[in-house]
């Protein structure tokens, strides 16, 4: 597994004259740290990384804050038909997202949000099927205990969502922010239908597109390529290697009550 992000890694510190060369050489002959500043420039990196950043923060706290809302409602809250909306929810997830493509392009045209950020976040916060699952099934998992003395000491629901509940469910939040910013931030055929302004594109279609004029032979080097796609890969690599404890034990911890 560790081999191709290796190999990565070789490419973008060679300089040109080391990448096709045969038989090939692992180590550089020289180690070209000015790769990791041309190559960003080919494709304004830094500004794609920006609107990629606003994109998937303004994702991952609607997906993640809703998501939690709504799991917390169906697992806590009594009321008529809250199993049915649970298995409707599970019921989506089984839905490939590529049917519901046209459907969705449609409607934000509709809405005038063609070549915007708005279709790229604004699902998030009507919740994500599987945050929904995954909330539900945590807090089913939580005795009710807590909540029956909450409610007689006079704590509203939303006092024991946020003042009991999300410091018990610190996994769970923390797994869904990794999975929110992964989606978001590899997102490629929401933007690609979405956007058509160069200046509004996220790095997933400014990557593409170097990858295209790489293939094309104009204006970039297999070295530069590497460097850009080791940086754009980068902040969802530190992401999960700080927090990697909370997500497997938020996956772990999952309890597979359906009362």
């Amino acid at each position: 597994m560790l081999v191709p992000l290796a190999w990565m890694i070789s490419i973008a510190l060679k300089p040109d004259s080391d990448i096709l060369a045969l038989p090939p050489e692992f180590l550089p002959s020289t180690f070209e740290w000015q790769n990791f500043v041309v190559g960003p420039q080919v494709i304004n990196f830094y500004q794609l990384a920006a609107n990629t950043m606003v994109v998937t923060g303004l994702f991952t706290v609607g997906a993640v804050f809703s998501s939690m809302f709504a799991g917390y409602a169906i697992a806590r809250i009594e009321f008529p038909g809250r199993k049915a909306l649970f298995y409707a929810f599970v019921f989506t997830m089984f839905i490939p997202p590529i049917v519901t493509l046209v459907p969705l392009q449609r409607m934000y045209i509709g809405l005038g949000f063609n070549d915007t950020w708005w279709p790229l976040f604004l699902h998030g916060f009507f919740g994500v099927p599987l945050f929904i699952f995954l909330a539900r099934q945590f807090f089913a998992s939580i005795p009710k205990g807590l909540d029956e003395a909450a409610l007689i000491d006079g704590a509203s629901h939303l006092q024991i969502f946020t003042r009991i509940m999300l410091p018990l469910t610190k996994p769970l939040w923390i797994t869904m922010t990794i999975l929110a910013v992964q989606s978001s931030w590899n997102d490629y055929i929401n933007p690609l239908v979405y956007l058509q302004s160069p200046e509004k594109y996220t790095l997933s279609l400014g990557m593409a597109s170097f990858l295209g004029s790489l293939h094309a032979g104009v204006d970039a080097t297999y070295n530069y390529y590497m460097a850009s796609n080791l940086l754009y890969m980068l902040p969802v690599l530190l992401l999960f290697f700080f927090a990697q404890r909370y997500f497997m034990l938020g996956l772990g911890s999952l309890g597979m009550t359906t009362k």
